[in-house]
């Protein structure tokens, strides 16, 4: 068993993933170093344990006698990106269709391609995720995040949501006889009942509390606003005492104005977010998570060819909305819905908020330091002194291609090397 255990690693090595290797001191040496709100030549980081110690030029910070020198030539060190909005227990429509995927796998099954999306994550730069849902598999989130921090399986940090909560008679799948108990993809809950299901969510391993404001449950299918701002109150509060915000999906406008006024911490998605909306957001102090990569992808699933075809009206909304909340200065998060399309092409999205009008640097600074400040992640998202050694390496410079991001060529997570090129 001894035997086989080495060659395994031995074969992980060669393929430049080494799995939970011995945290020891570590003297990065790229070309440049993103430390989440500027970029600098001629810098090198310095790792002991889990956490960074010293970050600067090349030509103040000695190396120390026994850590080991990685030469990273022709890189870009930066923060361990973070993935604002993912579903790792779901994966593209164009394969299993949303429906299939929340009625015929099973948990089990569906866990089991989680472990991959995880690893796959994580191997693309990511660190981190917020995971805003498991659309019908219960609590497997939590069971997930804990094999990753048990150092059972690989994969990035995680910000759970659990089962997330949906208005009665709002939500999928549908299309079924009336008699017929179907499985949703959330939990359903009304009125004061919001209290009970929002603490039972936070007692099962919620982080976060994910409800939905609004879904396509209008009279002819269009997406509606579902709970009162009452209701969304008794949802904030509740998190609230708990030290937990409260994460809200809102595609119309009165479906983002309730959610606003109810207190909410971040909007998902905002389709029809205008300037009125987002200068609401912005004196509210609330964050927005647009999901470029969500819809682009739906649409190409259905038909679309991007780039010979004319682009469809809802990709010329979204970019007007996006563009609004650029203009009114809202805190932009970094988060793709990934799981609408494949996870590992999480930098899809920071391509996209690029193509859309938003300054490359401060795109960078959405998925580091930014995603971190509005999650409450005290310790990530800069390198600094002091902060844990969640640092990724991409080849090029991304703050001149973003696209550089897809090139990932190292990662470390927690002080451990998991990929290194």
């Amino acid at each position: 068993m001894k035997s086989l255990t080495i060659l395994f690693c031995f074969v992980l090595l060669f393929k430049g993933e080494v799995p939970y290797a011995q945290t020891q001191t570590y003297y990065l040496q790229p070309d440049r170093v993103f430390d989440g709100n500027e970029m600098h030549e001629g810098w090198v980081v310095l790792v002991a344990g889990n956490k960074i110690t010293e970050v600067g030029p090349a030509n103040k910070i000695i190396k120390p006698r026994g850590a080991t020198a990685l030469m990273l030539t022709g890189t870009t060190i930066m923060p361990g990106m973070i993935e604002g909005h993912s579903h790792l227990l779901l994966y593209p429509y164009n394969q299993t269709s949303w429906n299939d995927q929340v009625m015929k796998e099973s948990d089990a099954y569906r866990v089991a391609r989680a472990t991959i999306h995880a690893k796959k994550t994580l191997m693309a730069g990511f660190t981190t995720v917020r995971d805003l849902g498991t659309e019908g598999a219960g609590y497997a989130d939590v069971g997930l995040k804990k094999s990753i921090e048990d150092e059972i399986i690989p994969g990035p940090r995680m910000i759970v949501a659990g089962r997330a909560i949906v208005a009665t008679g709002s939500y999928g799948p549908k299309g079924f006889d009336t008699d017929f108990e179907v499985m949703l993809g959330a939990e359903p809950a009304d009125g004061n009942d919001l209290i009970r299901v929002t603490r039972d969510q936070i007692g099962k391993g919620a982080d976060v509390i994910k409800v939905y404001a609004d879904y396509r449950w209008g009279v002819h299918g269009e997406a509606a606003p579902t709970f009162s701002i009452e209701e969304l109150k008794l949802i904030v509060e509740a998190a609230k005492s708990s030290g937990r915000p409260t994460v809200v999906h809102a595609s119309t406008k009165e479906g983002m104005r309730r959610a606003i006024l109810a207190g909410v911490e971040t909007i998902e998605h905002g389709d029809q977010g205008d300037d009125e909306i987002f200068k609401l957001m912005k004196e509210k102090g609330i964050a927005f998570c647009p999901t470029l990569a969500a819809g682009d992808a739906i649409l190409q699933y259905n038909g679309w060819k991007k780039g010979i075809d004319p682009e469809p009206k809802r990709i010329l909304e979204k970019k007007a909305s996006f563009k609004s909340a650029l203009n009114a200065g809202v805190t932009i998060v970094a988060g793709g819905d990934v799981g609408v399309f494949p996870h590992g092409e999480n930098a899809r999205e920071l391509e996209m908020m690029k193509d859309y009008g938003m300054d490359i640097m401060a795109v960078l600074k959405s998925v580091t330091s930014v995603n971190a400040k509005t999650f409450h992640l005290t310790n990530l998202g800069e390198i600094k002194p002091g902060f844990l050694a969640d640092l990724v390496a991409v080849k090029g410079d991304p703050s001149k291609n973003i696209s550089d991001l897809r090139k990932v060529s190292f990662v470390m997570k927690d002080g451990i090397i998991y990929k290194q090129e």
